[in-house]
């Protein structure tokens, strides 16, 4: 069983080039954010199609990308509208995911929600963003468990979730330790030029409509 310290900056540090390998081996990822831990995988369909497996998800429920600022999203050909702007710059990094256009020929679109965009977060958990930042490209996201089972809150209960996959070393497990039942991220659509709320959460409502006045939804 491989379970890597990942509670400080020098643990990050020790853990990339561990997690790069297992990333390009097809490998897949346990690790921390600041809502819940998450299972993720790099940006490519081959390695999307593995998380789907792991996590029993049904098709055409599409995972979220983990990013390292705004510029790693553009890089990546996503577009922000005036509205995702200013909702980035105000709420990023943090537990404000944002669905946005863009992205054909550098995302799978199997990352691809019913609108047409891929939901994207900055996360504000310390060191998963500095482990995104180091990889140098985004991560795939998705709470880690089972459908139907509750959302493991530390790196044993991954392990006891996922113990074949784990045991097989399919499954990399970072240990962010114990996360408590925060609310999950605020999700906005913004794929059109005024944004819609898909999801209430962790970032009021009131505050996105303060950020963004006349084109709040």
């Amino acid at each position: 069983m491989t379970i890597l310290p990942f509670r400080a900056p020098a643990d990050v540090e020790a853990a990339v080039p561990r997690v790069a390998a297992h990333f390009a081996g097809g490998g897949l990822l346990g690790y921390p954010t600041e809502t819940v831990y998450g299972l993720g995988s790099t940006p490519t369909d081959d390695a999307v199609a593995a998380l789907a497996r792991l996590k029993g998800r049904r098709e055409g429920k599409p995972f979220l990308l983990l990013v390292a600022g705004r510029d790693m999203a553009q890089r990546n050909g996503l577009l922000f509208t005036g509205a995702a702007q200013r909702l980035a710059d105000h709420f990023w990094p943090g537990p404000l995911t944002l669905v946005l256009a863009g992205g054909e020929g550098k995302l799978p679109d199997t990352l691809r929600g019913p609108e047409g965009g891929i939901a994207v977060r900055w996360t504000s958990h310390a060191t998963t963003a500095l482990l995104v930042e180091r990889l140098g490209h985004p991560i795939t996201s998705t709470s880690a468990n089972r459908p139907g089972e509750p959302t493991a809150a530390g790196p044993t209960a991954i392990a006891d979730q996922f113990r074949e996959e784990v045991r097989r070393g399919e499954l990399l497990v970072l240990d962010g330790g114990t996360i408590g039942s925060p609310p999950p991220s605020t999700v906005v659509d913004c794929t059109l030029p005024v944004p819609r709320l898909i999801r209430a959460g962790a970032i009021p409502v009131p505050e996105i409509r303060n950020v963004i006045g006349s084109l709040a939804p």
